[in-house]
């Protein structure tokens, strides 16, 4: 089936929907969505390439096998859209919306999602990767058997997630809300703990951590290891 390419415009929802009508590839190089509502719109495997979706509007979209690459979305709402298998690649979304969201099998990597708020999500073998989360939303998440490279959850909301058997590889959870998370048989020695309290440290229990890690939170107490 031919693609559609469409490089350097600013779209609104018409010219949108057109496209969408049209039930063919598409592929968006360089253009501006800035505050359009696409809401609804059935964008099923389109392709957005450096496009700017700043406040954009994709709540209810279709967007199942999408490739998002290198697009600037601040503020966006992907408010109850559909973004299974959906490859979100160089991407920024800070501040955006996902809440209730299906995220099944979508993979983000390399993004900044700083603030985003992804409540409620469905999200079965969703996956993150090497990518800033700082402060954002996510309470409930399974990461279970999962192993996360690189992610900065720093500050971020994590009550109650699943971490059971999951390796973090140069993560942070400095300052992050865990309360209510689980973290057994789970390998944080290449994780950043930072700001971890001797009161949370009931939290880790079978978790697998660093001598310096343990050392950090006897310093708690006022004990130094030698």
């Amino acid at each position: 089936m031919t693609e559609t390419i469409v490089q350097d415009r600013a779209l609104e929802r018409g010219a949108v929907q057109a496209l969408a009508a049209a039930a063919q590839p598409v592929h968006l190089v360089d253009c501006d969505l800035e505050g359009a509502d696409v809401s609804g719109l059935a964008l099923a495997g389109w392709v957005l390439e450096r496009c700017i979706l700043r406040e954009t509007n994709f709540a209810d979209a279709q967007l199942e096998g999408a490739r998002l690459q290198s697009c600037r979305g601040g503020f966006a709402s992907f408010l109850n859209a559909d973004l299974s298998e959906a490859e979100i690649n160089a991407c920024d979304f800070n501040n955006a919306l996902f809440r209730r969201a299906r995220l099944s099998s979508a993979r983000f990597a390399g993004c900044k999602l700083t603030g985003a708020d992804f409540t409620d999500i469905r999200a079965l073998d969703v996956s993150f990767e090497e990518t800033l989360m700082i402060n954002v939303k996510l309470q409930g998440h399974s990461f279970r058997k999962q192993r996360l490279d690189r992610i900065d959850f720093g500050q971020a909301d994590l009550r109650k997630c699943d971490f059971r058997a999951a390796t973090l590889e140069g993560c942070s959870l400095r300052d992050a809300q865990l309360s209510g998370s689980r973290f057994e048989g789970t390998d944080l020695r290449g994780a950043d703990l930072g700001g971890l309290r001797l009161m949370d440290a009931t939290l880790f229990k079978g978790a697998l951590i660093s001598a310096r890690q343990a050392g950090e939170l006897l310093a708690e107490l006022g004990l130094k290891v030698s």
